[in-house]
């Protein structure tokens, strides 16, 4: 008999983080989550997600074998914001089985109805600022770094639940030999022109970084304001992501226009690190996994490109090629192999065809499910 248990204790947390590595054992394109984020993640405390909002994990469990595992979110901030009444969850796992997955969403949705939710949204692990999305179509090859990854079958699964569609998040592939080269070739033209009325395109200085991650969160939360599910994240939660990008950064992917000391737009890509996590055993950094993300990092040929922001008023001037092209350029020059720009909205026809005319191909396509609660 199945049965849905909270996780209330260190040693639940350890077996609802460690999960999914023994349900994708055999799948040669899962890539495990670094354990110790995981838990920082989901403890409160650690993470300042858990200030403003709460999360509460459950595990599915068959006689004594976990089969399942959801966390239901109530994000408090994204309800102020949004001026709603929406629960969330995230951190969904499952075996192939319809009941499972019916226990483990009502057991959520008991939950979030209990601290005055009208609405379910889902998979979030644990915001929109973070990763989102069930995977629906793309399923060849592994997700590239801050992306999920889920079997085939979940989409049957949340369906038949009775979960519909809310939106779909999309991934472009620029891959190597296939990229047009048009915004390198006019890089210097629209620099000159950008300069000409006071902006300038730089790559983020790591020396002063404490001052650029100001700067850079400014524009991260008034450029998506109006984005779907866009929340602005706090102080706390900004530096929290900085600090951890930091170690994985590289300035070559990561570029700022500035126009009289003020940001106006920056883009962030970053080394695909699931080249390397997709070796470490169970996400564990010790005793050898540290070793292979030391020495690994110098090898990484693939990048995601995760954030590209312009601050409204200085759109369509020219300073998203003049990024785009600079990111296709340096990486040219390190041999990069691919990028992917993820996650895209797909009403969002303005980039997706500006990522389209560089020849950018959609290969992953995730998803966002909401039901009333």
């Amino acid at each position: 008999m199945k049965q849905i248990k909270p996780v209330n204790n260190s040693g639940d947390l350890k077996q609802f983080i460690d999960f999914p590595h023994d349900l994708y054992a055999s799948d040669p394109n899962y890539v495990p989550e670094l354990f110790i984020a995981q838990q920082d993640m989901l403890t409160p405390g650690k993470h300042p997600f858990h200030e403003h909002s709460e999360v509460k994990c459950f595990l599915a469990y068959d006689a004594n074998r976990i089969v399942g595992r959801i966390a239901a979110i109530y994000n408090r901030n994204h309800n102020q914001f949004v001026e709603a009444n929406d629960g969330f969850f995230g951190f969904f796992d499952t075996i192939n089985d319809q009941e499972t997955v019916n226990l483990l969403l009502a057991e959520a949705t008991k939950w979030l109805k209990e601290k005055g939710a009208e609405n379910m949204i889902g998979p979030v692990n644990l915001s929109t600022n973070d990763t989102c999305g069930l995977l629906v179509d793309g399923f060849d090859s592994p997700p590239m770094a801050m992306m999920p990854y889920n079997a085939e079958y979940y989409q049957h699964l949340l369906e038949n639940n009775g979960l519909t569609k809310k939106t779909d998040l999309l991934a472009y592939l620029l891959a190597e030999g296939n990229v047009s080269d048009r915004s390198v070739k006019l890089l210097d033209v629209i620099d000159k022109r950008l300069a000409r009325t006071g902006i300038v395109v730089r790559k983020i200085n790591l020396k002063d970084f404490k001052n650029e991650v100001i700067k850079i969160r400014n524009v991260y939360n008034s450029a998506w304001d109006k984005n779907l599910g866009f929340v602005p994240m706090t102080e706390k939660e900004f530096d929290y992501l900085a600090k951890d990008l930091k170690m994985i950064m590289d300035p070559d992917y990561c570029l700022v226009a500035e126009k009289d000391n003020q940001l106006v737009g920056f883009i962030l890509g970053i080394p695909n690190i699931n080249e390397i996590l997709i070796k470490i055993k169970r996400g564990r950094l010790l005793p050898f996994g540290i070793f292979k993300l030391l020495f690994g990092k110098k090898n990484i040929r693939t990048v995601r490109v995760l954030t590209l922001g312009v601050v409204e008023g200085y759109r369509k001037m020219g300073i998203e090629a003049s990024l785009y092209g600079h990111i296709i350029k340096n990486g040219t020059a390190k041999n990069v192999k691919a990028a992917e720009c993820s996650w895209m909205l797909e009403d969002n026809y303005l980039m997706n065809h500006a990522i389209e005319q560089i020849n950018g191909k959609l290969y992953k396509r995730y998803r966002l499910y909401e039901k009333h609660i």
